[in-house]
């Protein structure tokens, strides 16, 4: 019989991944670009499925949601709660992120709730009538 057993992810692999999701949150897009120059995934998810794209819009750093959206982050992918980038940065009032993203194709019809319902939710009708125009 052979031993199936999933392999264990190596040390190494989630120590840099620990290093590419602080630097989402910090907003460090220098960091983050020369790992994904050099074959980073630009869709790295942790294990509530929160992308770098959502962690860096969450915490307001637009230039590493622009950075990343460069090297093929999907502004659109929703975490395992339903949520958007877009969605987390109408919720967090960052209009420099929020703009990065629409930039960057976001849908503000994706998830749930959607960028659109959370704006709704929250009395932001400039944004509700921004993203009901797209």
């Amino acid at each position: 019989m052979t031993d199936s057993a999933p392999q264990q992810p190596d040390a190494g692999v989630i120590a840099l991944a620990g290093k590419l999701f602080d630097a989402a949150r910090a907003g460090d897009h220098a960091l983050l670009a020369a790992y994904l120059d050099a074959g980073a995934p630009a869709d790295l998810a942790n294990d509530r499925g929160d992308t770098l794209v959502m962690l860096a819009a969450y915490h307001g750093h637009a230039e590493s949601v622009r950075t990343l959206i460069a090297h093929g982050a999907d502004p659109d992918r929703v975490n395992d709660r339903g949520q958007t980038p877009l969605a987390g940065a109408v919720f967090k009032g960052e209009p420099a992120v929020i703009d990065a993203l629409l930039a960057g194709g976001a849908d503000p019809q994706a998830g749930t709730p959607s960028a659109l319902d959370t704006a709704r939710m929250f009395g932001k009708e400039d944004l509700a009538a921004r993203f009901e125009s797209r």
